[in-house]
């Protein structure tokens, strides 16, 4: 009995990490295509964007830049990027 119990806990473990890769693997492959699109968008490589470089780059990101620039420094960095991104997705989930 208690090598079925084992087995079927084995089992329901396995299910769910089967279910959640996919997402994980998903959205691992979406950050890292931000990342891609982010560096070359970025033409001075000084690992931000002006908005000059977002309209030529990335012009989705262009239209909502002054959203992204909560520091209104003229520039958005990856990780203001990837927070705005996730606010974004959290309140479509609402």
């Amino acid at each position: 009995m208690k090598a079925i119990l084992t087995a079927m806990a084995g089992a329901v473990v396995a299910t769910l990490a089967l279910t959640t890769l996919p997402a994980q693997a998903q959205n691992g492959k979406a950050a890292q295509k931000l990342e891609d699109r982010f560096a070359a968008a970025d033409k001075d490589h000084d690992g931000k964007l002006t908005k000059a470089e977002a309209e030529a780059g990335m012009p989705r990101l262009a239209k909502h830049f002054d959203e992204v620039d909560t520091q209104k420094t003229g520039s958005v960095t990856l990780d203001q990027v990837k927070q705005y991104a996730a606010a974004q997705m959290k309140d479509r989930k609402k």
